[in-house]
């Protein structure tokens, strides 16, 4: 009997101790017997994400979400009731299976704040935090019901998809916080447009804020700052038949996410060990140029230029006065009317000018243009484009094929590198493009060295000329002077009238006379002064 009390005794305490393990601990499975408390977290499997009830710092509300498990600081990558907080001080709230087998998030008094909604077809469904932070209600056989990948908040994580479904209206994006310390939905959102080529976007409200340009099957042509190892490892899935198109996070490094912050930058951020810290990779728009239409309608921005606008040649700034006060927005307009676009009366024997096209290289292409898909090559894009007056620039870009624009081109950009070539249209007279500037830059430049060699060579024929004249007049003046002849006096003079104790000696061609020293002075001025003449 008292073996018996003893070992009920030990089967009370046991279960006791598992009990308070499951209230006040980890948890790794949600069940409908086993529901999820404040004060309890599911960890998955490899303790890299964890789930639970958390409040942020100034805040008097409670949330449940996911974060990173064992990083100080640690990043919540998924909310579930951002639009519905709870109150911090509800102890009893819990997240739990409901008869239906749904995911319920269940306040003190048994309401339901916030659910899966979905149609399960088991009646047994448990919850799982897996390692690469999706948390998923799987049915009985484990196959996955729903999954927060499926509903994401502010961040995308790796083999996390973002997009748009265009047959069932289901759009999957990215929707900041209110601010650093409010989950709520903010202003700014990030996703992909469902056009071919698709391109990726933030917006504020509706309004278009970052533009990534158009996707070439291995990245976005309008991402010029992005480390190639991570633009690389982006993935665009476009299916016609479904009518999907999803973007992702390729690249599996499970410490590393993308979020879209309060004030609207999409930013990659990455774990380095060594700093223990989370590091900032990438992030977007981070210039002036970067910001949607910057520079207006057929405005130009570079960010390494001073001022950053400009209009595309064939176009001018549609006030003055605001561009010069560096307001861009409204942008710039046609100088002169498109060839294509006169009503005139000439005769079919009148020659009519045509619309040329003006090349802009290493450029982000514009928005809202429009895919052609039967054209194979540049050639036919060209052609296409040429005989549509509509047609206002087009770009060939092997990956993707025939683009055209027939509205304002808007959020152009200039790169240092890489970019695509657009060709624009205009009058005939402001026709040249890059190709044509490059060929009279040459052609002067030629020309520049040839006159340069022409005059160095003129300038040193000259020269010496001038400076052999000089020397042929200096030897004839040297030659006259060693010609010069005095007079018989002057000799009498200088030698005494040849007196003996002038006489020096005697040599074959006659004698030789010293000549006085007054004398040798005097002819010595007269040899100077004839010398300077």
């Amino acid at each position: 009997m008292r073996l018996m009390i003893s070992w009920c005794s030990c089967l009370v305490i046991f279960c006791l101790l598992q009990a308070s393990h499951r209230t006040s601990g980890v948890a790794y499975n949600i069940t409908p017997s086993e529901p999820l408390f404040p004060n309890q977290t599911l960890v998955s499997s490899g303790n890299i994400f964890e789930l639970g009830f958390f409040t942020l710092s100034g805040s008097e509300n409670q949330y449940i979400g996911i974060r990173y498990k064992n990083l100080t600081p640690s990043k919540i990558v998924w909310v579930a009731n951002r639009e519905q907080p709870l109150p911090y001080t509800d102890r009893s709230a819990k997240l739990t299976i409901g008869s239906d087998g749904n995911l319920k998030l269940m306040d003190g008094q048994e309401n339901i704040v916030w659910s899966t909604n979905v149609s399960s077809r088991s009646n047994y469904t448990l919850a799982v935090l897996l390692d690469s932070g999706n948390f998923v209600l799987q049915d009985g056989i484990y196959g996955e019901i729903w999954g927060s990948f499926e509903d994401p908040t502010d961040t995308l994580l790796p083999t996390m998809k973002i997009g748009v479904n265009v047959r069932t209206g289901v759009k999957k994006f990215l929707i900041s916080w209110r601010s650093d310390s409010d989950p709520f939905p903010g202003s700014f959102s990030t996703g992909m447009t469902s056009e071919t080529p698709p391109q990726a976007f933030t917006w504020n409200g509706l309004t278009p804020y970052w533009r990534g340009g158009q996707w070439d099957k291995s990245k976005f042509i309008g991402i010029a700052t992005m480390d190639q190892s991570y633009s690389s490892g982006f993935t665009v899935q476009q299916d016609t038949q479904k009518g999907t198109t999803y973007y992702s996070v390729n690249r599996y490094d499970i410490f590393l996410y993308m979020f879209i912050s309060p004030g609207g930058s999409l930013t990659i951020m990455y774990w380095d060990d060594g700093a223990r810290a989370w590091l900032m990779d990438w992030a977007a728009p981070n210039n002036t140029c970067e910001i949607y239409g910057t520079c207006g309608p057929f405005g130009v921005c570079n960010s390494l230029n001073s001022p950053i606008c400009r209009c595309i040649d064939g176009f001018v700034p549609k006030s003055n006065e605001e561009w010069n006060s560096l307001n861009w927005t409204r942008g710039c307009e046609r100088e002169m009317e498109l060839n294509c676009q006169k009503n005139t009366s000439t005769s079919t024997s009148t020659n009519v000018k045509k619309d040329a096209f003006w090349q802009m290289s290493q450029m982000k292409l514009p928005d809202s243009g429009n895919y052609i898909s039967d054209i194979g090559d540049e050639e036919e894009c060209e052609s296409w484009c040429r005989s549509n007056c509509s047609c206002l620039a087009y770009s060939y870009v092997s990956t993707i094929g025939c683009m055209v624009w027939s509205k304002d081109l808007i959020d152009l950009q200039e790169f240092p590198t890489a970019g695509e070539d657009l060709f624009v249209r205009v009058a005939h007279v402001k026709a040249g493009g890059s190709r044509h500037k490059a060929v009279i830059i040459s052609l002067s430049t030629i020309a520049g060295i040839i006159f340069f060699a022409v005059f160095v060579f003129v300038l040193c024929k000259w020269r010496a000329n001038k400076t052999g004249n000089a020397w042929q007049k200096q030897l004839k003046q040297d030659d006259s002077l060693e010609l010069t002849l005095y007079s018989f006096d002057s000799i009498l003079l200088a030698t005494n009238k040849f007196s003996t104790t002038s006489k020096l000696g005697q040599g074959g061609f006659g004698s030789v006379y010293k000549v006085r020293p007054f004398c040798r002075t005097l002819l010595m001025k007269i040899f100077q002064g004839l010398k300077a003449m």
